[in-house]
């Protein structure tokens, strides 16, 4: 009986894994994202409201019921090892985006239903890898981007004081307080009407010159292309964690089909070991000298 069910547990996990290593669930799961997302589009329109209210929560329900039935699946196929399944941060965000609209307080909130609708289009990211590098990539350049704000906001704070004292009195619009000065800054570091300021500036000192040139080569292109090499560098490691990540996944099911029959094999072998000590323990008690 117990082997029997272990059987068909493992014909479960090996159905559940083999469904979710194909594309084609992966793509019906993304076009489920999408169609949920024209849903929650629709609603915005009132029109469509009225016209179509019944058929968009039916069609939410629809979408719901697959996102149960995948999540399902794909816990199926950690049968093995149900630890495994939580060791994902996909698994997790998709298990707390379907269970959160079922907690009390946050059902009612019709904001915080929509803005988990909207979470769910998060999901696209797990199904295809090349989605899935950008978000980690993304995820790892935050220490990186902390520095380089941090860098940032100096440089434009030293360059903001330089501009309140020369352009201060004769632009107070732009460069009045450090504050207004910082923003345009700022708003020049797409050099987006870059040659009307510094012609303003001109009409000020000749240093105008000087001043907003050294700023566009230090802000402009040193700061742009260190946010490039940051954001680049995480993608590079995201990118190498994705492959070291399939193919640790990879590897458990090698291992696993490998060793059920080790352990089975074991088990024979240990029985008969037993059963060959418990035939030979009569032999043994009467070859037994006697005192």
């Amino acid at each position: 009986m117990t082997s029997a069910v272990h059987s068909r547990r493992h014909r479960l996990v090996d159905v559940c894994q083999e469904l979710v290593s194909t594309s084609w669930f992966n793509l019906v799961s993304f076009v489920v994202i999408l169609v949920n997302a024209v849903a929650l589009g629709l609603e915005t329109y009132g029109q469509s409201v009225v016209v179509a209210g019944a058929p968009l929560r039916a069609l939410e329900y629809a979408c719901l019921a697959y996102f149960v039935v995948e999540l399902l699946v794909r816990f199926g196929a950690h049968l093995r090892n149900p630890v495994n399944f939580f060791r994902d941060p996909w698994n997790v965000f998709d298990l707390l985006i379907i269970i959160a609209p079922l907690v009390p307080g946050v059902r009612e909130n019709v904001t915080m239903l929509r803005l988990l609708r909207l979470a769910r289009i998060v999901r696209a990211f797990r199904l295809f890898p090349s989605l899935r590098i950008i978000l980690v990539g993304i995820r790892r350049s935050l220490p990186g981007l902390g520095s380089f704000l941090l860098v940032t906001v100096l440089v434009l704070y030293g360059y903001a004081m330089l501009g309140w004292m020369m352009f201060g009195a004769a632009l107070p619009e732009r460069f009045g307080t450090v504050g207004q000065a910082m923003l345009t800054l700022f708003l020049l570091l797409s050099l987006d009407g870059i040659t009307d300021t510094l012609q303003a500036g001109r009409e000020v000192t000749e240093w105008a010159v000087l001043y907003y040139v050294s700023y566009m080569v230090a802000a402009c292109y040193l700061l742009t292309n260190l946010l490039v090499g940051v954001v680049m560098n995480a993608l590079d490691e995201a990118h190498q964690e994705e492959r070291a990540a399939a193919a640790q996944a990879a590897r458990p099911t090698t291992d696993s089909d490998l060793d059920e029959p080790s352990v089975h094999e074991q088990l024979a072998q240990l029985r008969a070991i037993i059963t060959n000590l418990e035939d030979r323990l009569p032999e043994a008690t009467s070859g037994t000298p006697r005192g």
